[in-house]
């Protein structure tokens, strides 16, 4: 048998953790978006170097073929890349710079993505 206190005490045990819970999910609610944030923007990141090594290769490629070497790494780009990269042609040598698609400027900044390709010797 039991007594009647005790189911009382067991309601009000019961209703302060279900408190305790909602305040646990609340305080880890910020925790969580900052996470998720972060693993976005280093995934940007990834896209980023991914895209500049490609148009850094391609530019050295039209090097190679006596091309225009910042109009083929600009066209190895994806359309929406274009606004943020930088391209510049010293010699037989390309440097590709990617910004990542984020919405943090500072961020952006800091995980900009570099390539370098050289299309080797000047030929004979």
């Amino acid at each position: 048998m039991t007594r009647p206190g005790r189911s009382t005490s067991s309601a009000r045990r019961l209703r302060d953790e279900r408190g305790q819970s909602s305040v646990e999910l609340v305080a880890l609610l910020p925790l969580t978006l900052l996470v998720g944030l972060a693993i976005m923007a280093l995934l940007a990141a990834r896209a980023a170097s991914g895209q500049a090594a490609a148009a850094a290769q391609a530019g050295a490629m039209a090097i190679i073929q006596d091309a225009d070497a910042r109009a083929a790494a600009g066209a190895a780009l994806p359309r929406g890349a274009r606004d943020r990269a930088t391209i510049r042609v010293e010699g037989r040598e390309i440097t590709v710079t990617v910004r990542p698609d984020t919405t943090v400027g500072f961020l952006a900044d800091a995980l900009s993505a570099t390539a370098i390709a050289a299309a080797g010797p000047e030929p004979r």
